[in-house]
């Protein structure tokens, strides 16, 4: 059971590249449009309210 828990050097290998390729791709859109995006809980905020105009909040309170 161990031995299911523990990351393999490709199972790391793989994550290193997607963090890499995710940072590089957010610079790119960050560039674009000429201002970093949001991090943490703005960001939150931000995509909840991009869905469909409400608030993460709001949504919680139906």
């Amino acid at each position: 059971m161990d031995n299911e828990q523990k990351s393999s050097k490709a199972g790391k290998s793989a994550s290193e590249g997607l963090l890499k390729a995710a940072s590089k791709d957010e610079a790119k859109t960050e560039s674009k449009m000429g201002h970093d995006l949001a991090k943490g809980a703005d960001r939150f905020e931000e995509r909840s309210k991009s869905s469909d105009g409400k608030t993460a909040e709001a949504k919680q309170k139906k």
